[in-house]
């Protein structure tokens, strides 16, 4: 089975559904990241844009994920970008990958680059005839966006929890302290809590957008 997952940031993947990457990894799929903005100067520097490669590098090698492609969208800037371009853009994605299942940002998300992201993976991956896909995903941030995320699909990570907070170590730069959501204690409450809500340890959480059964 093929997987693709769309980051709008480095570290969405993560926050959003790293256990459930590794998990599916580890159990002999495909996982693909199209990880669309990157940061830029003057606004970051740039020994923080070669330390974000790295951070990626960990991430994603630790995680199984099989290949990474770039968009270089520039980060908080993507409603200076034309919707058709980043539909197009994201699109060769899932064409050049022809995934079983995709992972998307939420698209009430708070964040203007996720919504538009999200906005994009719903055009892009509308029923067609002879499509590979057959299940969209919208992944959980928290960031404004929790009171209208309502969850309809979980997934158990309660063995791959701590996949996910290692991961998340990878991405120093981004990590906050507790009780901040991207803290590794508060991505550890969320998982219990979403594990709680499931009978399970612990379990991210989505909301089905579409799910094909053959």
């Amino acid at each position: 089975m093929k997987i693709l997952v769309i980051a709008p940031h480095p570290d969405d993947e993560v926050l959003g559904c790293g256990g459930t990457i590794k998990k599916y990894s580890e159990l002999g799929n495909d996982v693909y990241l199209c990880v669309v903005t990157k940061a830029y100067t003057p606004d970051w520097s740039q020994s923080f844009i070669k330390n974000r490669e790295k951070e990626i590098k960990c991430a994603t090698k630790f995680l199984g994920i099989k290949e990474t492609v770039f968009l270089d969208f520039p980060t908080v800037k993507l409603d200076t970008i034309s919707q058709k371009k980043l539909n197009d853009s994201i699109s060769k994605c899932v064409q050049k990958f022809k995934p079983d299942i995709v992972f998307s940002p939420f698209y009430k998300d708070i964040n203007k680059d996720h919504k538009l992201i999200s906005e994009a993976v719903m055009v892009i991956t509308r029923p067609k005839l002879n499509s590979t896909i057959k299940k969209v995903l919208f992944y959980e941030i928290l960031s404004g966006a929790e009171s209208v995320f309502i969850p309809n699909f979980y997934e158990d990570i309660s063995d791959y929890l701590k996949n996910k907070l290692k991961a998340m170590e990878c991405y120093k730069s981004e990590l906050k302290n507790y009780p901040h959501p991207r803290s590794l204690e508060g991505i550890k409450v969320l998982a219990q809590k979403r594990g709680m809500e499931s009978g399970v340890e612990a379990a991210e959480a989505f909301m089905l957008l579409r799910e094909v059964v053959k």
